[in-house]
């Protein structure tokens, strides 16, 4: 990814190399495409995974789509990928979220799951993934809130919520890097950076069927999830993170 962070969490702190809480993470993503595609329809899928890193969410994706190519920046990572992983419909490759070396129209699916806070230019990247999806494709946009109480990268209590100025030396002072790098949106502002695509809110869904999107790891099942779903119903801008499908147009 770029400016590579220190953790890439979906809220359960795991790191690249996580075997186990990335392959968790494949089954939700998994269970959403089927859901908008079918079952029978992910075989026909083509999908570019950014910020793939050691490549265990490509590896998943590939066992159910027709082909899958996964990049990141982060060289010595894609060459674990590509030493670990090794399947006819799936390659890896180093590059840039922000100049994908892709051709118009050449994916059915995008994949960006917390990569938006760690790349320079956020609103780059998303007309990037617009310009290489087919019309009628969708990127699956998985993605931190900056208003929530504890920071998920670093640990610490309103860490994306206090000015810049203050925040790099947060940071310091408790030990967790010289600089705060990532760069968090609130409801309201990754609204305005998925604005060129039709947006296909899953939170809820997952929030409210945790079984059906194998998203135990995330919310289990009971009364927590039944006032969780009521809350964000009406209060959607409190929620710590979203589960997206960005459709693009069809042209």
């Amino acid at each position: 990814m770029e400016n590579i962070p220190n953790k890439d969490t979906l809220d359960a702190g795991e790191t690249a190399y996580d075997v186990e809480g990335r392959e968790r993470k494949a089954r939700t993503l998994l269970a959403v495409l089927e859901d908008h595609f079918g079952a029978e329809g992910l075989k026909h899928l083509d999908a570019l995974d950014i910020g793939a890193s050691a490549g265990i969410i490509s590896d998943s994706l590939a066992g159910r789509l027709r082909s899958v190519v996964g990049i990141d920046i982060d060289e010595e990572a894609i060459r674990d990928a590509q030493k670990t992983y090794a399947r006819e419909n799936l390659r890896f490759e180093t590059g840039s979220a922000l100049d994908l070396a892709f051709p118009d129209r050449s994916f059915d699916v995008a994949i960006s799951t917390q990569v938006y806070e760690h790349v320079p230019d956020p609103e780059k990247m998303m007309s990037e993934i617009y310009r290489v999806l087919r019309p009628g494709g969708v990127c699956y946009f998985a993605a931190t809130n900056r208003l929530r109480w504890i920071e998920p990268h670093h640990d610490l209590p309103l860490l994306s919520v206090v000015p810049r100025a203050l925040a790099h030396p947060y940071v310091r002072l408790a030990g967790r890097a010289n600089r705060y790098e990532e760069k968090l949106y609130s409801y309201w502002g990754l609204k305005w950076l998925a604005r060129r695509f039709e947006i296909c809110d899953y939170t809820l869904r997952i929030i409210r069927e945790p079984e059906r999107y194998h998203a135990g790891y995330m919310i289990a099942p009971g009364v927590r999830t039944t006032l969780a779903a009521f809350a964000l119903k009406r209060l959607m801008w409190i929620s710590p993170g979203y589960v997206w499908l960005l459709k693009k147009s069809v042209e």
